[in-house]
């Protein structure tokens, strides 16, 4: 006689991977290389220095 199958596995398992397949595909549409994430951080942080490089000039001009 044959072993009693858990459906609700087999459930789980394919909601899983419908799950994975539907990430994958956002992270083809949506994501971003690790050469343009690393080019973004560095223009942010070029800007906080020159705003910040302005504020210390302003404050001492008074």
């Amino acid at each position: 006689m044959a072993e009693p199958v858990n459906l609700n596995r087999f459930r789980k398992q394919k909601a899983r991977a419908e799950k994975k397949a539907r990430a994958d595909a956002n992270a083809v549409k949506f994501g971003r290389s690790k050469a343009e994430k690393q080019l973004d951080r560095s223009l942010r942080n070029k800007q906080a220095r020159d705003l910040d490089g302005h504020k210390a000039d302003d404050q001492g001009e008074t």
